[in-house]
């Protein structure tokens, strides 16, 4: 297994990271159960192989399967006995997580409820990489910044990301975190296929000049 930089940090995260999107969804008869909808055994056994091939980087988040996902996670590093220094995890936050006007989105309120809730599922006092899943065109980016940067303070989230952002949003971004001396993105997660590469012409030369990480 090769191992890369998690973007300009000194943090090392294997080149294959293992996406959970398929954990859980079992009780659930909408797209999380046609995703994949994986009980606790399958996912043991997943986990453990990918384990074994010298993968330590694991990516979820809140809304795969309404939380399902990172609560069977957190059970299957504990039943196969892992320490919590060998795996490097990751989630997200901004998905619809509840019927409240304020159970999704990038506000402060949402993403301070949404951590404790991440950490809780994880079985975990701390998350690696907590990133903000999706454009939140309400909240100011600068109220979703402090509160991550609070975050990393108080010693809940070691690094910072983002997701499905333009690269204008991202660099906007990074400049009010260098103003403010914030936490800032240190990586990017978004779509590329060989059917999708749109990334190519603006995304990508921004990270290669930010030295931002790019998980896809």
């Amino acid at each position: 297994m090769k191992y890369n930089q998690l973007g300009r940090t000194g943090l090392f995260v294997s080149e294959i990271c293992l996406g959970t999107m398929t954990f859980g969804g079992d009780n659930d008869a909408g797209i999380w159960k046609m995703i994949g909808a994986l009980g606790q055994g399958e996912v043991d056994g997943i986990v453990g192989k990918a384990l074994a091939a010298g993968v330590n980087f694991i990516d979820t988040a809140d809304v795969y399967a309404y939380g399902q996902s990172e609560k069977l996670l957190g059970q299957s590093l504990k039943n196969l006995g892992v320490a919590r220094k060998d795996v490097v995890l990751a989630t997200k936050v901004f998905g619809e997580m509840g019927p409240g006007p304020n159970d999704k989105g990038a506000s402060r309120g949402h993403i301070m409820d949404s951590v404790q809730g991440s950490l809780e599922r994880l079985q975990t006092d701390h998350i690696d990489l907590y990133q903000i899943h999706g454009n939140d065109t309400v909240t100011p980016i600068e109220e979703t910044l402090r509160a991550l940067d609070d975050l990393t303070r108080q010693g809940l989230v070691r690094y910072v990301g983002v997701s499905n952002w333009t690269a204008w949003k991202i660099a906007k971004a990074l400049g009010i975190s260098a103003a403010k001396d914030y936490a800032r993105f240190e990586t990017l997660q978004a779509y590329y296929s060989i059917a999708g590469r749109d990334l190519e012409r603006e995304l990508v030369p921004m990270l290669s000049e930010e030295k931002l990480g790019l998980m896809v």
